[in-house]
């Protein structure tokens, strides 16, 4: 599986040698139909971020991590090889776009409101 098998309402917004990123419809999230800090990303990445001050990545396993905001993330996936974490991406990417992916669940303080419009843009109320 490549970044053909993409989902139509996934965007590549960058991708390096290290790092991909994915957003999902960047157009609605523009501050005016859907907060733009909304906007759900995947993060395909080299090592894994640590909290020590002056260290950015750690280890060399590829780690896949969805994002609903910068502070609600589901726990990362990880993988061996990058292609292999392309398609887990991939995958996430889809069971997101096929609403197999329990957005709801990664909130620890409910946004009732803003959680059924995101249903509604992605087709599921």
């Amino acid at each position: 599986m490549d970044l053909s098998a993409l989902p139509d309402d996934w965007t590549v917004w960058n991708e390096t040698d290290d790092k991909l990123i994915l957003a999902y419809r960047p157009d609605v999230f523009d501050s005016e139909q859907f907060p733009a800090p909304c906007l759900p990303t995947i993060y395909l990445t080299r090592g894994k971020r640590t909290r020590r001050p002056g260290a950015d990545r750690t280890g060399e396993s590829w780690y896949v991590t969805f994002y609903l905001e910068p502070d609600v993330e589901r726990d990362a996936d990880s993988y061996e090889r990058r292609d292999a974490a392309v398609e887990g991406a991939v995958e996430l990417a889809t069971r997101f776009a096929d609403g197999d992916l329990d957005y709801r669940s990664l909130y620890q303080v409910p946004r009732e409101a803003y959680l059924d419009k995101l249903d509604d843009l992605t087709g599921r109320s």
